[in-house]
Order: C-alpha cells, then structure tokens, then sequence
C-alpha cells in the first residue's frame, strides 16, 4: 500500500505541473533517487519511466535508471541507459563511471577503461575513479596498471582497507609476495575488523609453510567475522599440515555447516577421516562428493582404495572400474584394480592390468613433454592429498553473458565418427557438397563413417568389438591408413584419446595430405584437453566472497592450450582451404583460448563457404555477444533460427531485452 501511496502522491503532483515543470522534474528524481537508497530498484524504474515519458531529455534520469537496472542485474539496460545519459550531456563524469563499472562486470574492460579514462580527464581530483579502474585493470590481468592507480587512490584516500588488499593482490600476481604481505599488513592496520586482510594475509603465510603465523591470522579473520567460510577451509589446511587431523575435521564441518554442497570440502574431510581410521565416515564422505561431483575419478580411485581397507573387495573393484572408464590412461587405477583382482583370486585379469598399467606408464615416461598427456599416468603423484583452496576469479561473477548462462554455450566441433545411418538427423538445409569430402567417403567405404557433432549411437560393445578387429588386422600388419583412421575414431569413442591420437598419427604419417585426418586429430586432441581439464578443476566450487577485485587466484593452476589442436586445423585449411567445417572447428578452439576477433572472422569464413551453415551462425553470435554487439549476436541467432535450430530461439529470449 505504501508503493501505490507513493505513486498516487507522485500523479497527483504530476496533474498540478502547471507552470512549476522544472520543479516536478526534480521531484520526480527525487522520489527515484529515495527508491534508490531504499533497494526498491523496480519502484525507482517506474517513477523514472514516469518522469522520462514527460521529459524524455531528462539525462540524470537516464542515469537513476541505469543505476537501478544494474543493480537488478540488467546491466545490457544499464549501460545502454548510461549510454543515453551521456549523449544527451557528454561532460556528466558519473555516468562515464558507472558506464565504465558496467562493462567491466561484462567483461568489456576495453571500452570501460576508455570511460574511466574520460572521467579520469573530466575530474582527475575525484578518487573513486582509480580505484575502480585499478579493480578494471585486475579482472584484465593488467597487474602493473592496477598497481598504479590503488597507489593514486590512496594518495587521497589512505583509509580505505580494500586499496590495500587489492594492491596487495595485484603485487601477488606479479609474484611480488614481500609487497603484497605490506599492503595485506596495512589493510589490518587501517581495518582491523576486516577478515579479508588476516585471510589473505594467512594465506600468503600458508603458501609459505609459516603454519603458526598463518593460525594467527586465520583464528583473527573467524574471529571478526564467524560466517566467512574461506579462513575456516584454510585452517583446517594448517591443521592437517601440522598434525591436527581433529581440529581440521572441526573446520571442515563448520565449512559444511555453511555450505553444505561443497565437494571440496567432503573430499578433503574423508581424506582426514581415511588417515585417522575413520573408514566408515571417511567412505559417507566419499559417498557425498559421489553425489555432487560425480564425474570426478579421484573420488572412485580413493574410494575403491577405501573400500580395499574395509574388505570390500567386489566394490572396490566396481570404483577401480568406474575410475578406468572415466580416465582409461590412469595407470595407478590399473595397478589398484590388478591388486584386488589377485585378492580375489582373479590372477589372469590381475596379469592383464599390470600389463596395460606397464603400458600406460611407459607411455607416459616417452611423452613427459607432451600438454596433452595426462598426468593420471604418473604413478609417482599422489591421490590422497588434500585439494588446495581454489579462489579464483570465474568470468559467472563477472556477468560474462556466454559463460554465465547454462544455455548458451558453443555448439560442438564436428569430426568423423561412427554412427547408424538411420539416426543421422536430416537436415532443412540439405546435405554439405564438396567433392573431397564425397571422394574421401566413398575410398572408406564404411556406411557407418558420418561428418557429424552427435555422438555415436553404437552400443559400447559394438564399438569394442570393431576396435579390437582393427587391432588385429592392425597387428597383422596388413593394415593402411584408412584402417588406421577407423580406428582412430573408435579409440576416441572409448576414451583412450592418447592412443588415438598417435593411431592417428600415423594414419597421417602414410597419408600426410590427407585433410579430414588432420581434423579429426584436431577434434580428439581437444576432447582430451578438455577431459582431463574437467577432472583437475572438478573441486572448483568455493568461492571467497561476492566482490571479484578481491580475489586470489591459485596460480599452482594447471594451464591447458589447444595450440596442437589449432596446428592440425592450420594444416587442414592448407591442404583443403575450401572446407568449412575447418574454419567452424577452428572457430572454436580460439573462442576456448579467448581469442574472439580471430574466432569471428573463422566463423564468418565457414559461413561464406557454406552460407546455410546454421551451427556456425549461432556460434558467431554468441562470439558477437561475449564481444559486447547484443544486435547483431541476436541477428545471427535468429539466421540459425530460421536455418531450424530451435535452441537458438531459446537464447534469443535471454536477450531480446538488449536490442528494446
């Protein structure tokens, strides 16, 4: 009732306008900006609505608006209303500023640097404006940059603890660590109630091993503030390391009390639990990360190892199982299996997985230098550490419209695979004509081989039995590139990329011209790449706290490129620069390296190849909208549309509110 009280006082001073226009105008700005700092986004929206139908040149009406769509989460309707602010008075620096915070949650730190820039000339005294292009320059990774403008922030300011913290940020990344523990030093001594100094002050001595001195600091950030989750986790880490497996498991329960979905948290916890011998708890830990992260195959390796303890042989072997499927090169998983099986009286099964772990192991020890080997082959790691606390900064808190939404996501590459000729789906579009790719078909022969981004339909066992004769025929040595080929395509269907790989290696190395091979290569190269990313990142779910500037990232991080994945489609375009579907796969490995121009002009080229190429519309649009052009993203989405993928009109939808 008090909102519709409001309205009516606000419509009745509207009737009375008369000659006082200017006076109405301010009042309505008033009564918006009082919304405002009530958080009643919405009812500010509606009296600013109210105001611009009347005075639709009322700029800081615009920018009221702005400022409560952003904080709505609309920050598309943000910034285009910052936007509007500024054309109609080029000289308002706030608007320059919040335009400038906008796209930088969006992830557009070019055009918001240039903003911070303008409000940086228009008032160069006004210290918010370094301070919030310093956190522009962190997200950015442009360290030095951010440096320089906290230390011109705090030339005016020297009281505001956050400088310090996200100075000292900055200097860590750098790997300055003496600067970053000053600044971390002097964000305590400006706030001393802050948790955030004493954690990452803590945190700095964790990476150190100063465990005592990282206690101190962990103990005074739960003290300042009890429901901060990060100190508890990183303590619990400092007891571990020093003996306390009792009071760690106290931290992690606490963590759990606060969020009771963590993985990490259950994972480590059973870790503890395993060391002190407290199987059966240990095991209903396991039993919870199975429930939250159940693609994660350290969970079925220690869990099958835990099982071994408990004299649970039949399922320990069904978690070795699941552990192998999951990742075929792990070798250690081998090795656990091949012990239970002999346990088991199984002394055949048990030779056969100490010869596949030898193979595995041998593999890897030839390919140490090769990205793309998997580091679950090397029986000299350890699988029942604890998992580091991962606090980096993820593009989802950053408003990055592709990455943020489950929905929109890249469509997939296409490859070569198997598949039933009855389920390959056909398409309004007719078939793709080129006659390379009609000759390259019709020399294999093979009425099941498909240009396609499904995944094969063939049952596990038939895909089995096909890869086991071109072993044989293989073997026999009465083989040639196109049994090499095949078989290259069954090992991926499988997952035993590594073998794959080199199975098409040396398909390419009897036939090195030979286009379509390099691109399936490519294909699985990237599926590999991104399978074993997944299992390192699978315990990736806690975050410190809602502000993204203040974040530390781990930078003991595994990095993975697709640079040898790239190198194969540079050489299929060589060899066949009229092939689309080169471009569109290449497409997408840049768009993974975030290199989005040069996965736009890929895209493009596809489409010019093949103008009915549906799959590559809808991807450059999503490219177009991560690079901040909502319109002609929306345009492609709807070309997609209209060419019959359905889903690109389910993305549509989230962001038709852009182009109103």
């Amino acid at each position: 009732m008090r909102r519709i009280a409001v309205l009516i006082t606000i419509l009745l001073f509207m009737a009375g306008a008369g000659a006082s226009g200017q006076l109405n105008k301010a009042y309505f700005n008033y009564i918006g900006a009082v919304f405002l700092n009530d958080s009643k986004y919405e009812s500010a929206i509606e009296t600013l609505n109210i105001l611009l139908r009347v005075d639709p040149d009322a700029y800081e009406a615009y920018f009221l608006r702005g400022v409560a769509k952003y904080n709505l989460d609309d920050l598309l309707g943000a910034e285009q209303d910052f936007t509007i602010a500024i054309q109609k008075n080029p000289v308002y620096t706030l608007a320059y500023r919040n335009r400038a915070i906008t796209r930088s949650r969006l992830g557009n730190y070019d055009d918001a640097l240039k903003d911070f820039q303008e409000a940086i000339d228009l008032r160069p005294d006004v210290s918010g404006a370094y301070f919030s292009r310093g956190v522009t320059y962190f997200l950015s990774q442009q360290f030095e940059s951010a440096v320089e403008d906290f230390n011109q922030f705090l030339k005016y300011e020297t009281k505001v603890a956050d400088a310090y913290i996200n100075r000292g940020l900055s200097y860590l990344h750098m790997k300055d660590t003496v600067k970053a523990y000053e600044d971390f030093d002097a964000a305590i001594r400006t706030n001393r109630e802050d948790p955030r100094g004493y954690y990452f002050r803590g945190t700095l001595h964790l990476s150190r091993k100063d465990y005592e001195d990282a206690l101190l600091d962990f103990d005074k950030s739960i003290q300042c503030d009890s429901t901060y989750v990060p100190p508890y986790f990183n303590r619990a880490i400092v007891y571990a390391n020093t003996n306390r497996p009792v009071q760690a498991i106290g931290d992690f329960d606490r963590v759990l009390e606060l969020d009771s979905t963590n993985s990490q948290t259950y994972f480590n916890r059973a870790i503890i639990r395993s060391q002190i011998g407290d199987y059966n708890r240990a095991l209903e830990d396991y039993n919870m990360v199975a429930r939250y992260s159940p693609g994660n195959v350290l969970l079925y390796y220690n869990r099958a190892h835990l099982y071994q303890q408990l004299g649970d042989l039949e399922r320990a072997v069904a978690d070795y199982n699941r552990a192998i499927e999951l990742y075929p090169d792990f070798a250690n998983a081998y090795l656990g299996r091949a012990g239970v099986k002999y346990a088991l009286g199984d002394t055949r099964g048990s030779r056969s997985d100490h010869t596949v772990a030898e193979r595995k192991i041998a593999e890897y020890r030839s390919k140490l230098n090769d990205s793309t080997f998997s580091i679950y082959a090397d029986t000299s790691r350890r699988f029942n550490q604890l998992v580091a606390f991962e606090s980096r900064m993820s593009r989802s808190q950053i408003g990055s419209p592709v990455e943020e939404n489950a929905q929109v996501k890249l469509l997939p590459m296409f490859r070569f695979t198997l598949i039933s000729p009855d389920s390959v789906p056909t398409s309004p579009r007719g078939r793709y004509r080129l006659r390379q790719l009609e000759l390259f078909r019709e020399e294999l022969d093979n009425p099941y081989l498909t240009l396609t981004t499904a995944e094969s339909d063939l049952p596990a066992d038939t895909l089995l039995a096909y890869d086991r004769m071109l072993d044989e025929k293989i073997a026999m040595g009465r083989s040639e590139w196109h049994d090499l080929f095949l078989r290259g395509i069954t090992q991926s269907q499988i997952k035993q990329y590594t073998s794959s790989v080199n199975t098409y290696t040396e398909a390419i190395d009897r036939n090195p011209t030979n286009a379509f091979l390099y691109i399936n290569r490519a294909t699985t190269r990237s599926e590999m790449i991104d399978f074993i990313s997944s299992i390192d990142n699978s315990f990736q779910r806690l975050t410190i706290d809602s502000d993204p500037s203040s974040r530390l990232r781990n930078n003991s991080t595994r990095v993975y490129t697709y640079d040898e994945a790239i190198a194969d489609l540079n050489k299929a375009a060589k060899l066949l620069p009229d092939f689309a579907h080169i471009y569109y796969n290449r497409g997408i490995l840049l768009a993974r390296s975030s290199r989005m121009p040069e996965a736009f002009e890929d895209f493009t080229r596809a489409i010019e190849l093949y103008p009915d190429f549906a799959e590559a519309y809808f991807n450059r649009g999503l490219i177009q909208i991560y690079m901040k052009d909502t319109r002609k993203g929306c345009l492609d989405l709807s070309k997609a549309g209209e060419l019959g993928m359905r889903e690109a009109y389910e993305i549509l939808k989230e962001y038709t509110l852009a182009d109103d």
